[in-house]
């Protein structure tokens, strides 16, 4: 999770320097009955600051939901992809396939792999399929 900075601009910005000013002045010359009037502009400061905060919140939760968003939108394609790519691979390379994973080894380069085979075969076509965004 990122933590930001809180952005004060404009007008904002205006009233939160005259309130701590003003409180300021009143601690300068504090007595018992500006006590209250400065309990008032603390807790004004306290409701800009805490309004500021849920705005970046709110602004935050949205970045987060439109990366969820396209998160799961790319495990869709990918698994799609997953889908596709086990109906053409033939049961020799799922078994070897399989295999590697049982192990953890990398997978070894296969002869169809090494040598396209004749023009027009599967082979020799190139690949449609890509793992990234599609225009």
């Amino acid at each position: 999770m990122r933590v930001r900075g809180i952005r004060v601009q404009g007008h904002d910005e205006m009233a939160m320097k005259l309130l701590f000013w003003e409180l300021e002045q009143h601690l300068k010359s504090s007595s018992g009955a500006s006590v209250v009037a400065i309990d008032n502009k603390i807790e004004q400061a306290m409701d800009l600051v805490k309004s500021h905060l849920m705005y970046a919140v709110r602004e935050e939760v949205e970045v987060l939901k439109e990366q969820i968003k396209e998160l799961i939108e790319r495990n869709s394609q990918l698994e799609q992809e997953n889908t596709l790519l086990k109906t053409l691979a033939s049961p020799e390379q799922m078994a070897q396939f399989q295999a590697q994973v049982q192990t953890g080894s990398p997978p070894a380069p296969t002869q169809s792999a090494a040598m396209p085979g004749p023009p027009g075969s599967a082979a020799s076509q190139p690949a449609t399929l890509s793992s990234g965004p599609l225009a």
